[in-house]
């Protein structure tokens, strides 16, 4: 005679059962990712020249999201040079540099700075550098502002050409990079878990690319964060999916970044006038300061083709792409059932991220040219 000891079938166990397995390889392959994201992070220490220089850095001034960028550049030049000096629009920069005769004025952004306190401090015989932010959507703004500079760098590789048309002798192409005191791989399990995240205000190309595959990348729990996604015509019916209206801090967005498994990147339209000032409709080429971020993390990154993005990534191998919203889809369902090929990608993109991509790279390049 046999006896059974298993007892009846209970679905209930079953699917319990099931949801642990499935929870302890989540749990396995997290560790996994995030052990050996830590041990690049250790191993990729890139070291910079100390310069005997004294910078004085002139903030954007507009506050979110610009201030985190302000704090990467000062940062990193705090690392790099002798002294620098801090200030503002606001401020009377001209007899700022009279009074400390810094080595160099460097400007954020620059559209809030009054011209006549660039011209101020070029009469002293101060090199003056911009670092432009926003190229190409309010170019009908900068090109009344770069040929005040003795040096341009902008993060956009097509208006390179047209501000050296304008009579700018020293343009240069200089891309964000990663602040890797905002954002890196966390060694703990991230706050938020999420199989999809997207972070980014609703520009309404990306409401026009989003809206229609909804309810497939809601099936797939994503989690939105940012301003104006009530454009979205469902909007309501998506409850915490979407976190709209604030600006996320740096730690909170590499928290979201840490807790998803694959992040979307969408780059803004060149051609939307409701935000934009770009008459010309000079198109982006060059990856958004975000694409480097995301990297920075340590998580796949799925973004929309741009020209020049091969010169930072190597599609398929350090970043994953895609020119459709049925390539998108088909991408996620891919690599959310391939672990290693998404964990490869995202380490390996991590790596030349450490390698190339963070904010001492971008200020050592900008200083080598500005003070050779």
């Amino acid at each position: 005679m046999t006896i059974s000891t298993t007892g009846p079938f209970d679905p209930a166990t079953t699917s319990w059962e099931k949801g642990r397995a499935a929870g302890l390889g989540d749990g396995y392959d997290e560790g996994y990712l995030r052990g050996r994201a830590n041990a690049i992070l250790a191993r990729t220490k890139a070291v910079f020249p100390f310069r005997q220089i004294h910078v004085l850095y002139v903030v954007s001034g507009k506050g979110l999201p610009y201030s985190p960028l302000d704090e990467a550049v000062i940062t990193t030049l705090q690392s790099m040079t002798a002294q620098v000096t801090v200030t503002d629009p606001r401020q009377p920069v001209g007899d700022i540099a009279t009074q400390l005769r810094p080595n160099l004025m460097l400007a954020l952004d620059g559209m809030d700075l009054p011209l006549e306190q660039v011209k101020a401090v070029r009469q002293l015989g101060i090199p003056t550098a911009i670092w432009l932010t926003d190229d190409p959507y309010y170019t009908d703004t900068t090109t009344k502002i770069v040929t005040h500079y003795d040096h341009v760098f902008t993060l956009e590789l097509n208006c390179i050409e047209m501000y050296r048309q304008l009579g700018c002798s020293s343009v240069h192409y200089l891309p964000f990079g990663a602040f890797l005191t905002q954002y890196f791989p966390l060694s703990s399990p991230a706050s938020v878990r999420r199989e999809i995240g997207f972070t980014g205000s609703a520009y309404w190309n990306r409401i026009y690319f989003f809206n229609p595959i909804m309810p497939q990348l809601m099936a797939r729990n994503i989690k939105i964060n940012g301003i104006w996604w009530d454009r979205l015509p469902d909007y309501q019916s998506y409850g915490d999916k979407i976190e709209q209206g604030r600006w996320m801090s740096p730690a909170e967005t590499n928290d979201t970044y840490n807790g998803s498994k694959i992040v979307i990147n969408l780059h803004r339209s060149h051609q939307d006038d409701s935000v934009n000032n770009n008459a010309l409709k000079i198109p982006g080429a060059s990856p958004n300061p975000r694409t480097f971020e995301i990297s920075a993390s340590g998580t796949l990154q799925l973004t929309d083709t741009r020209d020049d993005l091969a010169r930072f990534y190597k599609p398929g191998e350090e970043i994953e792409t895609y020119s459709s919203q049925q390539e998108l889809l088909e991408k996620i369902e891919f690599y959310l059932t391939h672990e290693k090929e998404r964990r490869e990608i995202a380490l390996r993109a991590l790596e030349r991220t450490l390698r190339e991509h963070t904010y001492g790279h971008r200020i050592d390049q900008l200083l080598s040219v500005v003070l050779p």
